[in-house]
């Protein structure tokens, strides 16, 4: 495999381990307050698919998966610590859009304003 080659899957097996982390805490939410499940499948359903889209031809369960945060025990202080999880997320897949090769660079800025999204969701006042 060339450098280049080498070097785009190492990038994309350390952006799919970023969205695995992101899934991984929607999880965690998830078996704390399952309440929350309504709201929160549609979106942990897309960080899933994020996860995949990442990963490319790398299968997602190689990408390393980080430790999730503990879980807070109210159902709003667990929605704001998954809001900040996506930002963080966002946060760091647009960090990697310059250095990404130009068909990964826009995968990232989608997945990027899709992470945006869904913190902004995850936040609403009135969301249901």
């Amino acid at each position: 495999m060339p450098d280049a080659a080498r070097k785009q899957a190492a990038e994309r097996v350390r952006l799919a381990a970023t969205s695995v982390a992101l899934r991984d805490q929607y999880d965690a939410v998830l078996n704390r307050h399952p309440s929350l499940a309504g709201r929160l499948t549609p979106l942990r359903a897309a960080v899933a698919e994020h996860v995949t889209a990442l990963a490319g031809t790398v299968a997602p369960a190689s990408a390393p998966s980080l430790a999730a945060s503990p879980v807070p025990a109210g159902p709003g202080d667990a929605l704001k610590a998954l809001a900040a999880a996506e930002r963080r997320t966002s946060d760091a897949h647009t960090a990697s859009l310059s250095d990404a090769e130009p068909e990964l660079a826009r995968l990232l800025a989608s997945v990027a304003a899709a992470g945006a999204a869904h913190a902004y969701l995850l936040t609403k006042a009135d969301a249901r």
